[in-house]
């Protein structure tokens, strides 16, 4: 088998850190690399061509999730005219649904990699670029009268809680009543 050009190898590399953001919030990091290397298409020795360890491949992944969490508010805020409330409350209504409860792998990066992230070394990259998508999430999502980090715990705690009582009435309450505090006027 003859040897992939450089275009096709930098491909191969962004398919398999796509894939890997996807199935570490959908799955959690304990992932094998055989298993994602199968789900990205490619061979498990490919891996080692790309990547010096599955750790930096975790590094990476999560970079890429948080990337795509921030293109995800920028585009909010062009769609709203970069009317920040109006972006803000199209996110909370997002956040809340039932599909992106139903849907980790393209969701958000907070809730879904935060317990894997919480198990990992104090020095990782992948803790450091947690920690500031966490902070630039709750800014975003702060206002002149709101505190983002008491709104982004409350959309994280009933995301988190409502997956985890999916199948019952009570996950959709969950949302229902994060939804609801969030929603209030003041």
């Amino acid at each position: 088998m003859g040897r992939v050009s450089q275009a096709q190898a930098e491909e191969n590399r962004r398919r398999v850190v796509d894939t890997a953001s996807r199935l570490f919030r959908e799955q959690g990091m304990q992932v094998s690399v055989a298993d994602l290397m199968k789900a990205a298409g490619l061979t498990h020795g490919a891996f080692y061509k790309q990547f010096a360890s599955k750790e930096a491949l975790v590094d990476e992944a999560t970079a890429h999730a948080f990337a795509e969490l921030a293109r995800r508010h920028s585009t909010g805020l062009e769609r709203h005219d970069g009317q920040r409330a109006a972006a803000q409350q199209a996110l909370i209504d997002s956040y809340l649904s039932v599909e992106h409860r139903d849907d980790p792998a393209d969701g958000c990066p907070v809730a879904a990699l935060a317990t894997d992230i919480a198990r990992e070394g104090g020095g990782r990259e992948a803790r450091r670029v947690y920690a500031e998508g966490v902070a630039d999430f709750a800014d975003f999502l702060s206002g002149d009268d709101q505190d983002g980090l008491v709104r982004l715990c409350t959309l994280f705690g009933a995301l988190v809680l409502s997956r985890a009582t999916k199948g019952s009435p009570l996950s959709g309450e969950i949302l229902a009543a994060a939804h609801g505090a969030l929603t209030e006027t003041s």
